[in-house]
């Protein structure tokens, strides 16, 4: 009976084992682990920092950066890079308060002009990197330098306009003084693009043509097409949560929303899309996001607490991200 007894307690903890092992290696939950493991570090040196406002606030951060990885993680499962998500969120930000104006009545004339500008600067990365074949890392951020330079000269450096009223608590409303209706928003993108990624053909192309561009073309899929897509998707995405972003603000300035560049793409490779592409789930970019969020209101909590200069946040959110990217580099389901 006891050799019984010690057989099975021996099959439970092999399982145990197993499962703890099976979910270090799978990005995604880890990421939102690490997220609720730094919610409550950030909780036990602020304690009042646990309510249901500050967990309205870092879904209402994870909607918006989620959105904006959206088209990063078609791009990066394409076999692309995209640096220029940040610039046109802040230039659809700006056009977005110029049409506006703080007039109701304006939302969709916005759209007609954010959203094409959004996808005209996703062509002009499209066309260069694959007609032309520069480095995407590098005519990317040319590209992002280039429309904020724009962004200069079409504001002369003093950014006018403020959103509608009607727009601005459509974003920043909250049911219950907590939850923020912009979830609303998210579930219906996330709903969008896991379709996309699933289910659709234009997906299963954009997975063929990450894994390898050689074999889509001879199942005959237009690999330059599809890459160029990604890319003017990402564009178009990114304009539209630059128009959210501004009405969580309240107003737009050249360059207010650079870093979701950089924040967008470690939230899609902490969720697992490969460098290389063919690799990567929305699911796992929007626990990125979670990560990413909460990483950034804990920081801000540690500075707080102790008191720290706020120049530190940057020094050490880069060395806790690059920890945390050699990390899951090592990890068999980002590096195939």
């Amino acid at each position: 009976m006891e050799s019984s007894g010690s057989l099975q307690s021996n099959s439970r903890n092999a399982e145990i084992a197993d499962f703890f092992r099976r979910l270090v290696k799978n990005p995604a939950p880890m990421a939102v682990l690490l997220g609720i493991f730094m919610f409550i570090v950030g909780g036990i040196l602020r304690p009042e920092s646990i309510n249901r406002q500050a967990i309205g606030s870092i879904l209402f951060s994870t909607v918006l950066l989620s959105i904006a990885a959206g088209g990063q993680t078609l791009v990066l499962i394409s076999g692309g890079l995209d640096f220029t998500i940040g610039a046109v969120m802040s230039a659809s930000a700006l056009i977005a308060t110029h049409i506006m104006n703080g007039q109701p009545g304006r939302f969709f004339l916005v759209l007609l002009i954010a959203l094409p500008m959004g996808m005209a600067v996703g062509f002009a990365n499209g066309f260069s990197v694959v007609k032309i074949g520069l480095p995407a890392m590098i005519v990317t951020m040319a590209i992002a330098n280039v429309v904020t330079r724009l962004t200069y000269v079409f504001t002369a450096g003093v950014p006018s306009g403020l959103p509608s009223e009607a727009f601005k608590q459509s974003v920043i409303m909250r049911i219950g003084n907590w939850f923020p209706i912009i979830v609303v928003w998210g579930v219906a993108f996330w709903a969008i693009m896991f379709y996309i990624l699933n289910f659709s053909r234009f997906g299963k192309q954009v997975y063929l043509v990450g894994n390898n561009p050689v074999a889509a073309n001879l199942c005959g899929v237009k690999v330059n097409k599809i890459r160029i897509l990604t890319y003017m998707i990402s564009g178009m995405m990114a304009a539209f949560v630059g128009i959210l972003a501004m009405g969580y603000s309240g107003f737009a300035r050249c360059q207010l929303f650079d870093e979701y560049a950089f924040k967008s793409l470690v939230a899609v490779i902490v969720g697992g899309t490969s460098f290389s592409g063919g690799v990567g789930t929305y699911y796992g970019s929007i626990a990125g996001a979670f990560m990413m969020t909460v990483l950034s209101n804990t920081l801000t909590i540690v500075l707080t607490v102790f008191n720290l200069p706020s120049a530190l946040i940057n020094i050490i959110n880069g060395a806790v991200l690059l920890v945390l990217l050699i990390s899951y580099s090592r990890g068999a389901s980002v590096r195939q």
